[in-house]
């Protein structure tokens, strides 16, 4: 039993040392790439894309929209690879997690098939709770703003 519990205390040392720099690479990796797949024209969320854009701004934005929002992708995710940014990035995924997941009410057509039955699109949506709940775990590590280390502090000196 003391085995059990020692292995146990050092699998949760290793996981609290390892998720902070695992958390950043792993969000740097998705937003980079998908981002990346959306600035070569290779993304399949394309037609979704549209669909919102064609529903909400029009079609005539769809192309500078969906631009500026792959550019954004590859900005948070290498946001997230520096700790410094920590209180840039979040706020721009928040706002980038209310922009793709506005299809689920926006154009329901295109990814539910039912009531609570969504499309491999609505799917893909619906996993970016997992996105979100990786960027708060990340945000409630972030040491908090002090007298010490305020942002407007070191302007004055």
């Amino acid at each position: 039993m003391i085995a059990i519990k020692t292995l146990d205390l050092r699998l949760i040392g290793f996981f609290k040392r390892a998720f902070l720099p695992f958390a950043r690479v792993a969000l740097f990796v998705v937003f980079f790439w998908f981002g990346i797949l959306k600035i070569l024209s290779l993304s399949p969320a394309s037609p979704l894309a549209q669909a919102l854009t064609v529903n909400t701004v029009g079609i005539q934005y769809f192309d500078f929209l969906f631009m500026l929002l792959s550019v954004i992708e590859c900005v948070i995710g290498v946001l997230f690879l520096i700790p410094k940014a920590t209180r840039i990035v979040i706020p721009l995924l928040l706002f980038h997690m209310a922009v793709v997941c506005a299809p689920l009410v926006l154009v329901p057509g295109e990814v539910w098939t039912g009531f609570l039955v969504p499309t491999l699109e609505g799917q893909y949506i619906i996993k970016n709770l997992v996105i979100i709940a990786v960027a708060i775990g990340i945000a409630a590590q972030t040491p908090p703003l002090s007298k010490g280390n305020s942002p407007t502090k070191k302007r004055h000196q």
